[in-house]
């Protein structure tokens, strides 16, 4: 009886700071599970990956695709006059697209019973949050339970502080007015690599500065490759292992030098720098530290249940740390709203998120990557099938990339999977299922696949790591 007394203290079961890809999931789930939610939220409906993130990003590189499938039209016996591309058209179309994604995000809390309250969110006691609009607090209420869902933040370097408009960030890349004559591009993960290829597209002479030796760090070696290859052959000039030094900026644009070691220092000059190089967690001006959650390189720390130092509050996505991806960020709202319902869940396995780059040919991977693997002291067997011996690919005139597929040479479980090519981003489903369910070669090989799909080339990358198993047994 005491503890219901206790519970009823409190305005709320939960207060989620944060309406992103973890806050409203968190939001919605704790409501149909009856708690009484909060949330809070400083922007619009969908945080940061609705309005400036993923959606929006997305619709543009949608727009470019669509633009360089009608370049090649006449290929396909489809005659149109000179096509050109309106970025202007573009962005409104994306800015629409990320408009009614916000407000159904909206009418969901909404139809869910969730309270929203919008301005900035502080910690003003341990249970107590104050809300907060342009500088003024303008309310405050208890919750029983916090999730924090606040995203993160572009890293900024010294020296490249942006300004919006020669030194950019993704997000004004977004909603650029006009197409630059050239672009650099520092940074090649996904971010750099998607704004790096719709600029390109766009018709921007675009080159990419990467201090890693290969661009997409974090992916199979000979996919990273072969997207390279692909991006070089569309006039994206790329440096690796490199960095950029000596920038200054001008009315006309920026100049830097790209260095190399044992290289000759190599003068550039754009329209405008774009800045692509990580994201820190917005933990800041929360009052975190006061209410004993603990901070680390700018991420808050958790156990694998999501749950930070102070038992009662939790922190999933961006802030959290780890893969920076909206789905983690969801996967991450599920556990730890069962574990405040005291239905606690399997901690999140890295190695079964699958991973997307929405350029053309498009990269899509769960797991390890070969290296990963025999790092781990595995000994692996390799599956791999080529688009280009691919029926579907060729109808579709898309020849470029391959299947890779890493076993375990022992059993043949699914270890890691690795595609660079047309429809990557929708095949990785498949895949995605296959290593959630630790599969073998086998399981994928003797699934009847539909003829003529993309998705042979995932059973025929299963068979060749039978038929190699065989030869080498």
């Amino acid at each position: 009886m005491q503890d219901k007394m206790e519970k009823r203290a409190y305005d709320a079961d939960l207060a989620v700071i944060g309406s992103g890809p973890g806050g409203y999931e968190a939001a919605l789930r704790a409501a149909r599970l009856g708690m009484k939610v909060i949330l809070v939220e400083k922007g619009s409906p969908g945080g940061v990956c609705v309005n400036w993130g993923c959606i929006p990003t997305k619709a543009l590189l949608r727009s470019a695709g669509m633009f360089d499938d009608l370049s090649k039209a006449s290929g396909y016996g489809v005659l149109l006059s000179d096509p050109g591309f309106d970025l202007a058209q573009a962005v409104k179309r994306s800015r629409n697209v990320a408009l009614k994604l916000s407000k159904g995000i909206g009418f969901m809390l909404k139809k869910a019973g969730v309270e929203y309250r919008h301005g900035e969110a502080r910690l003003s006691a341990s249970h107590e949050i104050s809300v907060i609009r342009d500088g003024e607090q303008v309310g405050s209420f208890t919750s029983e339970n916090i999730i924090i869902a606040t995203g993160g933040r572009f890293r900024e370097l010294p020296g490249l502080v942006p300004d919006g408009r020669r030194i950019i960030t993704s997000r004004e890349a977004l909603a650029l007015k006009d197409v630059p004559r050239s672009m650099l591009v520092l940074g090649g993960g996904a971010i750099g690599i998607e704004m790096a290829w719709f600029y390109a597209k766009a018709g921007t002479k675009v080159t990419v500065v990467e201090m890693m030796p290969q661009i997409l760090p974090l992916e199979e070696a000979e996919i990273a490759e072969g997207l390279r290859r692909s991006f070089e052959k569309a006039g994206i000039e790329i440096h690796t292992s490199a960095k950029l030094e000596q920038l200054s900026c001008r009315e006309s644009g920026v100049e830097a030098v790209i260095r190399k070691e044992g290289e000759d220092p190599l003068p550039a000059e754009a329209d405008c720098l774009l800045v692509a190089v990580g994201v820190t967690g917005n933990a800041d001006g929360l009052g975190l530290e006061e209410a004993g959650v603990e901070i680390s390189k700018g991420f808050i720390l958790t156990d694998d249940q999501c749950r930070t130092a102070a038992d009662h509050i939790f922190a999933v996505g961006d802030v959290r740390g780890g893969m920076l991806l909206a789905h983690k960020a969801s996967a991450e709202a599920a556990i730890a709203v069962a574990a405040i319902a005291g239905k606690p869940l399997p901690a999140l396995d890295d190695t079964k998120i699958p991973r997307c780059v929405y350029v053309e040919p498009s990269v899509a991977s769960v797991g390890l990557t070969e290296e990963q693997a025999k790092a781990k002291g595995c000994k692996v067997t390799i599956g791999r099938s080529m688009f280009a011996a691919s029926g579907k690919a060729n109808a579709y005139g898309n020849l470029e990339g391959l299947v890779k597929l890493v076993f375990n040479a022992s059993d043949l479980r699914l270890l890691g999977a690795h595609i660079l090519g047309h429809g990557a981003v929708e095949l990785i489903g498949e895949i995605g299922l296959a290593r959630h369910l630790e599969v073998t070669a086998g399981d994928i090989a003797h699934a009847v696949h539909a003829h003529p799909t993309l998705s042979e080339t995932i059973r025929e990358a299963a068979e060749y790591a039978l038929d190699t198993q065989v030869s080498e047994g």
